[in-house]
């Protein structure tokens, strides 16, 4: 499943589930994006012909994040861009997080191994904005209402 994870009509997130399947190539962004995320399912023999990618110069108005779980489990924090916290999502082993908008906390609750893909170079202190996150005592599971399935599980290629 491709969940999005949306609050007063921004996104925030899109959670691609470990057990998510489908055949060929699943654009989960369009070009409106800063990274583009997709999920491939390639048959054995399939070929993808020797290619490189070209200079394109780009502007990235804003970080978006990628984080594959690898093992162990975690919970993340969700929170807009007015640090207003909205709720929680355990994920596990296989799972990918994008992190599209708005600010985000983590708490390992197993140990993790996770990769963390984003634009570079690390800004250092330029790269992010610190804040106080919600107390223990009021971590909340997201409300069903905040997530949306993409109907067809993808988006059109951009």
């Amino acid at each position: 499943m491709i969940k999005r994870i949306s609050f007063n009509g921004t996104e925030i997130a899109i959670i691609i589930s470990s057990k998510f399947t489908s055949p060929g190539v699943t654009f989960v962004t369009d070009g409106s994006y800063s990274q583009q995320l997709a999920y491939m399912k390639r048959p054995q023999g399939e070929y993808i012909r020797p290619h490189y990618h070209n200079l394109n110069e780009r502007a990235v108005r804003i970080t978006q994040e990628v984080l594959v779980i690898k093992r162990g489990r975690l919970r993340a924090d969700f929170y807009t861009s007015e640090q207003e916290y909205i709720g929680s999502e355990e994920l596990g082993a296989g799972d990918v997080l994008m992190l599209t908008s708005g600010g985000h906390a983590f708490k390992m609750l197993e140990p993790v191994e996770m990769l963390e893909v984003k634009q570079g170079p690390y800004a250092g202190n330029e790269d992010k904005t610190i804040f106080q996150g919600v107390s223990e005592e009021n971590i909340v599971s997201l409300p069903p209402s905040y997530f949306s399935v993409d109907p067809d599980q993808q988006v059109k290629a951009p």
